[in-house]
């Protein structure tokens, strides 16, 4: 009995997980809102012993700091802290395109050309969450067709930290150019060319990151971007 209670309050706390990362990307908790944990255990209808859990695996992951006597706040990552993950992300990246040429399907590349499709459309509506989304599912869609296991569980500690560069650095950013930034990727999946997808993913992390560095000073985002100090999934 012991041991089914703990894989309840595990399977529930991957749940509340799941849901407060969900509402931490998509900007109902933005960045510096407090994350308390009655508040939370009230409203998802369980304990707040799996919320607790659940908080901790999101501070393992970047994306909140809790301190003494303030609890859990969603992080405001720096401009180095995103820079780094680019830099990881596209050697993740560039190797999974190379694994996944070979298992590209004429379904998978209509998907990614559907992502990038919805980023556009995105970009032209200025709906920046759903541009974020796109781009997430676009990336994710490669490292799934790449059949390494072990790269995409290393990518998805990555992915959250790393989707918050189009939610922040929003205001002053070509929303169009970033979703242009993927067509070249799409165009050497096309063509099979392992070489030519690794490279256009190269650049495409280091035309993003230069982006980000001249929008965004080390650790001083703009006051256009400054978040509100409270969120509520």
């Amino acid at each position: 009995m012991a041991g089914e209670a703990a894989l309840s309050r595990m399977v529930l706390s991957d749940q509340v997980k799941d849901r407060l990362l969900e509402a931490i990307l998509d900007g109902r908790y933005a960045p510096g809102a407090r994350i308390v944990e009655t508040r939370v255990a009230r409203e998802f209808g369980t304990s707040q012993a799996p919320v607790r859990e659940a908080l901790r695996d999101l501070e393992a992951l970047g994306l909140i700091e809790t301190t003494a006597f303030r609890g859990a706040r969603v992080r405001h990552p720096s401009a180095d802290e995103l820079l780094e993950a680019f830099v990881v992300r596209s050697q993740l990246e560039a190797l999974a395109a190379r694994l996944a040429v070979d298992h590209l399907t004429d379904a998978d590349l209509e998907q990614l050309g559907g992502y990038l499709g919805e980023m556009r459309r995105a970009a032209r509506a200025a709906d920046l969450h759903a541009e974020a989304l796109a781009d997430a599912l676009f990336h994710g869609r490669i490292v799934d067709v790449s059949g390494n296991e072990l790269l995409r569980r290393v990518w998805q500690m990555l992915e959250p930290l790393s989707r918050t560069y189009i939610t922040l650095v929003a205001p002053g950013a070509d929303r169009h150019a970033i979703a242009d930034m993927h067509q070249p990727i799409l165009d050497a999946l096309r063509g099979r060319d392992a070489g030519r997808a690794a490279a256009a993913l190269d650049h495409h992390y280091t035309a993003a990151g230069a982006m980000l560095a001249n929008l965004w000073a080390a650790d001083d985002p703009p006051a256009a971007s400054q978040p509100s100090t409270e969120g509520n999934p």
